[in-house]
């Protein structure tokens, strides 16, 4: 059985990284499933810290932004998520090639959920994990003047 609520497809979860963080880092959505989604991040100059390995802080982007549009999608209209907090542990680094984080769900609660989010390159082993806390909330009803 599905975990998502809303439909979509690669493409359109790609469209919603035009003119943003994501976009210009080159994350890019590539698989899911009933259960995760994936996406690629590419190791270049542009997601490097200045000793030319992968930045800690591009492969919390890469958790962040595969958690909280996976908890988007498993919520009902008339809801949305925001990221409550996250930590990440950096177990290998990487200068050159692509990673690829895969969020899964822990928890998908009424008012919480939490996300393990596994990074990992090319030959599969670990990069970075990551864990994602994330607050439902409900879209407030316009108030009429």
């Amino acid at each position: 059985m599905s975990i998502w609520k809303k439909s979509f497809t690669l493409e359109s979860l790609n469209e919603t990284s035009t003119n943003t963080l994501v976009e210009h880092l080159g994350i890019e959505y590539s698989a899911f499933d009933d259960n995760s989604l994936s996406a690629v991040m590419p190791v270049e100059p542009r997601t490097h810290q200045p000793l030319g390995m992968l930045h800690g802080g591009a492969s919390v982007v890469l958790a962040e932004t595969l958690g909280s549009l996976a908890a988007n999608m498993c919520v009902d209209d008339g809801k949305y998520c925001v990221g409550l907090d996250i930590n990440a542990n950096h177990l290998r680094a990487m200068r050159s090639g692509h990673v690829v984080g895969k969020a899964y769900p822990v928890h998908l609660g009424a008012t919480t959920q939490v996300w393990q989010i596994d990074i990992k390159d090319p030959r599969g082993r670990m990069v970075c994990t990551s864990r994602l806390t994330i607050a439902v909330m409900r879209h407030k009803k316009a108030v009429e003047s």
